[in-house]
């Protein structure tokens, strides 16, 4: 869905309430909403992602944003997809 960008997280996971000070800035920018999917919820998602969180992406898994990144880094990886 191109109107939401996911961040993939766990509970009590620092670093992604780090990222979301580099992502609300964007939200307003590209017109999207934020959804946090917690990787814990899906065996596939925390096997593939379970030492890489925080990352975003629009859907697809295979295209993510990864930790670190700041707020032009991620500016830079939504312009090149939406």
């Amino acid at each position: 869905m191109a109107n939401e960008l996911i961040l993939y997280t766990t509970l009590g996971c620092s670093l992604c309430e780090k990222a979301k000070l580099e992502i609300w800035p964007q939200l307003s920018h590209f017109d999207l909403r934020l959804r946090e999917v917690d990787i814990a919820d899906d065996p596939q998602l925390l096997e593939r992602f379970a030492v890489r969180i925080p990352l975003v992406g629009l859907g697809n898994p295979d295209d993510v944003c990864g930790w670190p990144f700041d707020s032009s880094q991620l500016a830079a990886w939504l312009e090149a997809r939406l």
